[in-house]
């Protein structure tokens, strides 16, 4: 699965983290970072990916809702690709999705296809310090970007 990531605007107000080794780290979302949720369609197990502008980068297992986290050590590291403007900042990061403990199944031998379900979302920080947080849906109130109402996409 190949996720590309966009953001338009004043990229210099920004705080965007030079491009480094690509290496696990923990705790990306507490600045710029584009995360990924991805569970099965099936149960409450699910992953978070973490891609940071550094293209350092974090994987994550739960087992339902905020609970059981665990490192993923099953999953190889993404392949993480920055580019940038003045006006555009793209970062595209590629997951081998085959490597979950939680891959979805065929539903029962009606030919129907499994599905993932996803939530995508980032943290903007902008240099000046404050953060915005973005994502394809958002529960009521405040951001929780691991929330149901978040696994707004499905792929099949």
């Amino acid at each position: 699965m190949v996720l590309v990531y966009v953001v338009t605007g004043k990229i210099s107000d920004l705080a965007m983290p030079p491009v480094a080794a690509a290496v696990r780290a923990d705790e990306l979302w507490r600045h710029t970072c584009f995360e990924a949720f991805v569970r099965s369609s099936s149960g409450p197990e699910y992953y978070e990916f973490n891609f940071a502008p550094s293209t350092q980068w974090a994987a994550y297992q739960f087992s339902s809702y905020r609970s059981g986290m665990r490192v993923a050590t099953e999953i190889n590291a993404p392949r993480i690709a920055v580019e940038t403007s003045s006006e555009r900042y793209v970062l595209q990061a590629s997951l081998e999705l085959d490597q979950m403990l939680t891959s979805p199944k065929s539903e029962g031998g009606n030919g129907r296809s499994a599905i993932w379900c996803l939530g995508l979302s980032a943290v903007i920080e902008e240099t000046s310090g404050p953060q915005s947080y973005w994502a394809l849906a958002h529960p009521a109130g405040r951001a929780d970007f691991h929330h149901s109402d978040c696994f707004a996409l499905e792929v099949t």
